[in-house]
């Protein structure tokens, strides 16, 4: 940015104007900027020439010096610019201000000698002066200049001497300049020292409230995960439980419908059946021969005698008198001769009346009376089926035995 010389108008030319009139006492003018702005303001002005203008230069800040001295060859009024930029300002701070130089030149015109001074060596009022000699062009004042071929010069004094005066307040403040420059470099040494243990310190704290922030954090996540997984386990092996009971009851419930599906399929076969051997046994009991005693005459070879008598037409049979038919038969079973029973007791394989092939699915379950018939339960199977007569047929029980049994007891398949 621009350096700002409007802001302080009046006061910067004012004082400008005192240093530049010969008549004024003031000799030297001392310009600065306002804190780290770039406003150009008056920070001092004196009549103790180049001396007192270098004790007033601070070595923190970047300061504009306008001074008037006297040509020491020729003793007129020179006029010289100081830019001054200290030691303690930071870099950044003087790569701007080093852009003002030219603006505050063309403020301050009429400058003899310009000096870009950065230490109190760069500003000795002697080291000045003498630039300020060699700037003057001339090595003579024109206003004691005579004609010497009309004067006499007198003796000579001695010529070639390099003898110097030495200054003693210059050489005070080289060395106290030298001894505050160090004691400057040890400080901030110590100060950047201290800044970065502070730093380290700070960090170190810094990182270890964060590891312990971390590890509260992890065992609060921890311990709520396994509150988490706890109550998901819970709920788990309360619904497992719940389904094996539902799975359970409903198991009793379909076990309970079952076994009473199957008492009632039992009653109503068991009713059927009954019925059914009523039936038959009126038949059997209504036959003039017994069809058991035809059987085993056939098994003789001896023809069966027709029965003079025509059969009865079948009756059905009435509840009260089934068991005295029952009776009537299986006294006529205890009454067959021996040798019936050796003759009945041979059995047949299913191999020796494979070829006959007429089987039947039994509806109704029989128990046989004796060894001449075969017992079987309702769906077995009766192969190798030969209809001996209309209501008595004998095959292979579903245990191999064979023997006869009532033909409306199966069905044909």
């Amino acid at each position: 940015m621009a350096v700002n010389l409007s802001k302080n108008g009046p006061a910067l030319t004012a004082a400008f104007k005192e240093v530049v009139d010969e008549k004024s006492s003031t000799n030297w003018a001392l310009y600065t900027y306002e804190g780290n702005s770039n406003d150009i303001r008056l920070a001092e002005k004196g009549d103790g020439g180049l001396e007192e203008l270098v004790e007033e230069l601070n070595s923190g800040k970047v300061m504009y010096a306008f001074c008037r001295v006297e040509d020491p060859n020729s003793g007129l009024p020179k006029y010289v610019l100081i830019n001054w930029t200290g030691e303690g300002v930071n870099d950044s701070r003087k790569g701007l201000c080093a852009n003002h130089v030219s603006s505050m030149g063309n403020f301050l015109r009429g400058a003899h000698v310009t000096i870009n001074a950065r230490a109190e060596e760069d500003v000795e009022p002697e080291v000045i002066m003498q630039k300020v000699g060699k700037a003057s062009g001339a090595n003579y004042s024109f206003h004691k200049e005579t004609s010497s071929r009309f004067q006499d010069s007198g003796p000579q004094g001695p010529v070639g001497s390099v003898y110097q005066k030495t200054n003693a307040m210059s050489e005070i403040r080289k060395t106290n300049k030298d001894n505050f420059w160090a004691q400057a470099e040890k400080d901030e040494e110590k100060r950047r020292l201290e800044d970065r243990r502070r730093a380290d310190e700070e960090r170190q704290q810094l990182e270890k409230e964060r590891k312990d922030r971390e590890a509260k954090e992890a065992v609060v996540r921890e311990t709520r995960d396994k509150e988490k997984s706890s109550q998901i386990d819970h709920q788990k092996k309360s619904q497992q439980k719940q389904e094996a009971d539902s799975k359970e009851m409903e198991k009793h419930r379909w076990e309970e419908q079952e076994e009473k599906e199957a008492v009632q399929r039992k009653s109503v076969k068991r009713g059927v059946s009954l019925e059914k051997a009523n039936e038959a046994a009126s038949l059997i009991s209504q036959r003039a021969m017994n069809p058991r005693e035809m059987f085993k005459q056939r098994e003789r070879g001896i023809a069966p005698a027709e029965p003079d008598v025509p059969a009865a037409a079948p009756v059905s049979p009435q509840p009260e008198e089934a068991p005295a038919v029952s009776s009537s038969v299986q006294e006529t079973a205890f009454e067959e001769p021996a040798q019936v029973e050796e003759t009945s007791s041979y059995e047949a394989t299913p191999e020796e009346s494979s070829d006959k092939g007429v089987c039947a699915r039994a509806l109704y379950d029989y128990q046989a009376a004796d060894d001449t018939e075969i017992s079987f339960d309702p769906e077995d199977l009766i192969a190798g089926i030969e209809m001996i007569d209309e209501g008595w047929w004998r095959g292979y029980s579903p245990d191999g035995h064979f023997g006869m049994f009532p033909a409306n007891y199966v069905e044909l398949i």
